[in-house]
């Protein structure tokens, strides 16, 4: 059985990997406690946000996307993260953007409980 979304742009239906890396979105997005019947819901990435770009700061938004994709998403499990070179230089990094990828597994059908891995994946922050 695949999960069925809503895309939040169109309004169109939204399976696949494009519902998962959509819920990604979600999550990375809403704050812990920002949602009043669901409090754990979220990260700590939207408080993050603002801080100097030096090393300590970029390792404490891949911890709190690791965890929020442990806690939240059963279909994608984080395998590694990596700056791409192609994506970051020194004119990005001044205007405080900063892309981080992370690379995973993804498992479609990890809501039903099974944990098959279909494909390695990789999403773009």
């Amino acid at each position: 059985m695949t999960s069925i979304g809503i895309d939040r742009h169109t309004g169109q239906p939204l399976t696949g990997w494009a519902h998962v890396v959509q819920c990604l979105q979600v999550i990375f997005s809403t704050g812990v406690g920002a949602r009043v019947m669901r409090r754990t819901f979220g990260s700590a990435v939207p408080a993050l946000l603002g801080q100097n770009l030096v090393p300590a700061t970029v390792l404490r938004f891949m911890t709190a996307y690791a965890i929020a994709i442990d806690l939240w998403e059963p279909r994608f499990r984080v395998r590694s993260f990596s700056l791409p070179s192609d994506k970051n230089n020194a004119e990005t990094a001044g205007q405080g953007r900063l892309t981080i990828q992370i690379h995973g597994d993804y498992m479609p059908n990890a809501l039903e409980g099974d944990f098959t891995v279909v494909v390695p994946k990789t999403v773009d922050l």
